[in-house]
């Protein structure tokens, strides 16, 4: 049943929905027109309609292009979900036609990579006719692309979010911190190192706002100690990685799981610091609006079988 507030929507066409998607992703009225074979005249009125339907300005016009206003973000964010949601029935469809073929996207934070890759292996044992894409980044990211369906689910934290209602979320686990250096650093191999040792060592940290780097702060302030200004700051595993390997004075602050991941391939070695400071829980993360499509409600199963939760899906 159509809602009486939400009549006047009815009259948005897909093909406008569709502009809107674009203009974002590029930025420019006259790219996406010519994306979608739309002259720009055209695109610039049903631009113009869709404002006055929404009864909100969605863009601010520069020389530059357009860039979404704070409405214009929400409406854009719609419309990713429903050309998400067309996206998913096409290829649903097409699944009944070819057999029983999906596509699941994943995105998690770096230090889940290791439950997510082990469970990805469990996934395709049971549902092999799946093409199976991970993304990893910052939780701040990954929820941008969940809110634009870009992604099916998220392993991350829903903290970072102004509009956590948003989400669904189920704890998965929670998180261990451990502090890794280079092989020929220094201090590796000694019985025991406090926060005071490590004011020299270059830090590889996220940046400023992201769970891991408070957790690394709140150590500091506890233990009555000035933060490093020393840093090298990072979102990507990769990059964190390549430093720890290329610089002898490195060390990072990584979730034990990515820790001993590091470890097992000889890239790290721990270092025997005591952390009083616990990291926030990595969280199974969906859209609350709609059904959890069938793929994504059994890799959640397999995931919760894996690590024996209890969760209601």
């Amino acid at each position: 049943m159509v809602l009486p507030a939400a009549l006047p929507l009815t009259r948005l066409s897909l093909r406008q929905v569709l502009l809107l998607s674009v203009i974002d992703d590029s930025g420019s009225l006259k790219q996406a027109a010519a994306t979608i074979g739309m002259s720009q005249p055209r695109a610039s009125k049903s631009v113009q309609e869709i404002e006055d339907l929404m009864g909100h300005r969605l863009f601010n016009r520069t020389n530059r292009g357009l860039s979404p206003t704070t409405a214009g973000e929400v409406v854009i964010r719609h419309a990713k979900t429903m050309m998400a949601q067309l996206s998913t029935l096409q290829q649903e469809l097409s699944s009944l036609a070819t057999g029983s073929w999906r596509r699941l996207r994943i995105g998690t934070i770096m230090g889940a990579v290791p439950i997510v890759s082990d469970v990805v292996q469990r996934y395709l044992e049971r549902y092999p006719q799946t093409s199976v894409e991970i993304m990893d980044d910052t939780s701040a990211e990954l929820l941008r692309m969940l809110d634009r369906g870009v992604l099916d689910l998220v392993i991350g934290r829903t903290s970072v979010s102004a509009t956590p209602a948003l989400y669904d979320t189920q704890i998965l686990q929670q998180e261990t911190l451990t502090v890794v250096a280079n092989p020929a650093h220094p201090l590796v191999g000694r019985r025991r190192v406090r926060l005071e040792d490590l004011r020299e060592p270059r830090w590889i940290v996220y940046t400023a706002g992201m769970p891991m780097r408070l957790s690394l702060e709140q150590e500091y302030r506890h233990a009555g100690l000035p933060f490093p200004r020393n840093l090298l700051e990072t979102r990507s595993g990769f990059t964190t990685m390549s430093l720890l390997q290329s610089s002898p004075n490195a060390i990072a602050l990584l979730s034990s799981d990515a820790a001993a991941f590091l470890v097992d391939f000889g890239i790290a070695r721990t270092l025997p610091v005591h952390l009083s400071a616990r990291s926030e829980p990595y969280e199974v993360i969906t859209l609350r609006a709609g059904t959890l499509p069938e793929h994504v409600r059994d890799f959640i199963a397999v995931l919760r079988d894996d690590q024996h939760g209890d969760w209601a899906i």
